[in-house]
C-alpha cells in the first residue's frame, strides 16, 4: 500500500499524513487477546479510535454517558469492522463515583485511552469557579482516576498501555477556552 502525500496544517505548519484505519494497513498490528477501553468513544476521535482498535483484533469497550449512545457505537463499530468483538459501558467518567462503577464492570484491562473530554468557549471572565471544576473533574481526573484503576493490573500482567487524548489547544489556548487549553 502507498502512504498519501503529507501536507502541512496551514495554522500549525504541523506535518500532517492521514492514513485510514481500516482496510490494508501499512503496519499489521495484532492487538488479538487485548481489551481495550476507549473512555467518550460514542462519537468523534474517540469511536474512531476504537473502531482502529477493533480493526487491529483488540476487543473494545466502548464508553458513554448514554445507554442509547454507547449501544448506536457498538452497532457502528460492528458494521464498520466485521467480526469485531465490541461490547459497551454506560458510565459518567466525569465523577469518581462514574470512574467507581466502571472500574467495577471492567475490573481490568489491556489498553486505556483516556479520551472523554469536554470543551466551551467562553470568555474568561464569564468563567465561574464550578466550570472550571466541572472541566478539571471531566479533563484531567477521569483520566487519573481511570489510569490509578487500571495501572496495577497492567504492571501485575507485566503488560498495558495507557494514553491520554490531548489537544493542541494545549500548547495554543484559544482566549475564549482557557478553561479547556489548561486542562
Amino acid at each position: 500500500m502507498r502512504l498519501p502525500k503529507p501536507w502541512l496544517h496551514p495554522r500549525t505548519r504541523i506535518e500532517i499524513c492521514q492514513v485510514r484505519l481500516t482496510g490494508d494497513l501499512p503496519m499489521k498490528i495484532d492487538l488479538s487477546g487485548k481489551t481495550a477501553l476507549v473512555t467518550g468513544s460514542t462519537a468523534g476521535i474517540g469511536n474512531a479510535i476504537a473502531k482502529g482498535l477493533a480493526a487491529t483484533g483488540a476487543e473494545v469497550v466502548v464508553n458513554g454517558r448514554g445507554q442509547a449512545k454507547v449501544d448506536a457505537a457498538i452497532a457502528a463499530i460492528a458494521k464498520a469492522v466485521p467480526g469485531a468483538k465490541v461490547r459497551g459501558i454506560a458510565a459518567d467518567v466525569s465523577t469518581a463515583a462514574g470512574c467507581k462503577a466502571l472500574l467495577a464492570a471492567l475490573p481490568d484491562v489491556d489498553i486505556l485511552v483516556n479520551n472523554a473530554g469536554i470543551f466551551e468557549p467562553k470568555g474568561f471572565f464569564d468563567i465561574p469557579d464550578e466550570d472550571w471544576s466541572r472541566f478539571f473533574e471531566v479533563n484531567v481526573m477521569s483520566g487519573v482516576r481511570l489510569s490509578r484503576g487500571y495501572m496495577q493490573g497492567m504492571l501485575k500482567r507485566n503488560w498495558g498501555r495507557i494514553v491520554f487524548i490531548s489537544s493542541e489547544s494545549g500548547l495554543n489556548i484559544p482566549t475564549e477556552m482557557i478553561h479547556y487549553g489548561t486542562t
